[in-house]
């Protein structure tokens, strides 16, 4: 996977936690926060320990506090795919 799109991170998203009843993730969910689309620390986690099994970037635990929204998720990975953090 050269880069990691958000219809790559629903699907990611999808294995990783489901998809609650109440939440619909192929609406526009960049900017909505992880929480009210009812993922929790752990599903974060398994999401970020699938996206490095699909592209190779590794997000440390300890960030995973500063991202909040897919938006956020999408932006770190694609700094650490170009090798700019």
């Amino acid at each position: 996977m050269s880069e990691l799109d958000l219809d790559d991170l629903r699907l990611i998203m999808r294995e990783a936690a489901g998809e609650g009843e109440d939440v619909d993730l192929g609406q526009d969910i960049l900017d909505v926060p992880f929480t009210n689309l009812g993922f929790d620390s752990l599903a974060l986690m398994e999401t970020v320990a699938l996206i490095k099994r699909r592209t190779g970037v590794a997000i440390g635990d300890d960030e995973l506090g500063e991202i909040v929204t897919p938006r956020a998720l999408l932006d770190k990975v694609a700094s650490r795919m170009t090798g700019a953090a």
